[in-house]
């Protein structure tokens, strides 16, 4: 029981400082950005390209907003812009989409650097990889008349207060939940794994990985981030990734896998209240997702090591705790 309790301590403290590290100086960046109109730039550069979506101009300022902060923030945003249009449950879905794939950037691709992945590719992931699906579930709704009726707004946000030090309260508060998550994660695994549990689900898992090119030792990696997020499960990914005994190629599949789908259920029921619709935001972007990795995994293992290490994956990554 000592033994226990020292080994699931030291994991806590080596995945809270790992992940803090990363993210409080983030955070802040990204707030000094939001002050300085860095949200309301992008907006505007995004916007006609909303049009190749089949969405608004005014969409652009939303998926900037989810870009630089998070889910919660687009819908903030979302809630005011789309008063001044008519939109349909189909361009719900595909902004919700987008707002699946590119959300919390400066946080979640860092994350994935430190894991491995080259920041260039995880941005082309997630922002390009949005794009593609919110593009063909465009033309699928268009072509055959689907989800063409207005949307109804069924949320509505409450106002956050004023200030630094409002935010800084909801920052500290957001910390603290994530620590939390952070001990009952871990503490979960390691019962699991002592029941053997860990085991089954790798055993149960594991076509379907192996279908879309992902090692069995990157099992718990791909679980983890796709239930509770990049976000949540950062400093568990990061510290699976450098433990040594998982394949680069395999943390390569696994971090693109998670790039386009990860914490399916919190942040698929957060767009549902929106208004988007499942066809788009769980299966479509399930098969997207699949079908993506299987083929991409089976060209870039075809590429020589040379390749995966100057346009792939980090050369160097820093030592964990």
């Amino acid at each position: 029981m000592k033994l226990f309790f020292t080994e699931l301590g030291r994991d806590i403290f080596q995945v809270s400082f790992t992940l803090f590290k990363l993210m409080i100086p983030v955070i802040i960046v990204v707030k000094i950005f939001e002050e300085l109109g860095a949200v309301e730039y992008l907006g505007f550069m995004l916007s006609p390209v909303m049009h190749t979506v089949g969405l608004p101009e005014s969409m652009g300022f939303v998926w900037a907003t989810t870009m630089l902060t998070n889910i919660y923030g687009g819908m903030l945003v979302f809630f005011y812009v789309q008063q001044g249009e008519v939109l349909t449950i189909a361009q719900v879905t595909i902004l919700s989409i987008l707002m699946l794939q590119s959300h919390a950037l400066p946080i979640e691709a860092r994350i994935a650097q430190q894991a491995g992945v080259r920041l260039r590719v995880t941005l082309l992931l997630r922002v390009g990889g949005g794009l593609v699906l919110a593009f063909i579930m465009h033309h699928i709704y268009q072509f055959y008349d689907l989800l063409q009726e207005p949307m109804t707004l069924i949320w509505q946000p409450e106002m956050p207060e004023p200030g630094l030090l409002a935010w800084g309260v909801s920052q500290v508060e957001s910390l603290i939940m994530i620590q939390v998550i952070i001990v009952i994660l871990l503490t979960v695994l390691k019962l699991l794994k002592i029941a053997g549990i860990e085991r089954l689900m790798a055993l149960l898992l594991r076509p379907v990985l192996r279908l879309v090119g992902i090692g069995r030792e990157a099992t718990t990696i791909t679980i983890v981030g796709v239930t509770l997020g990049l976000s949540f499960g950062g400093g568990l990914l990061i510290k699976e990734a450098r433990a040594g005994h998982v394949a680069k190629r395999d943390i390569f599949a696994s971090m693109s896998l998670l790039a386009l789908c990860h914490s399916i259920i919190e942040d698929t029921l957060l767009v549902t209240v929106l208004g988007a619709d499942l066809s788009g935001v769980l299966w479509a972007r399930l098969l997207f997702t699949f079908v993506f990795i299987g083929v991409l995994t089976r060209v870039l293992n075809a590429c020589p090591d040379s390749f995966w290490k100057t346009h792939l994956v980090n050369k160097h990554v820093e030592p964990l705790g």
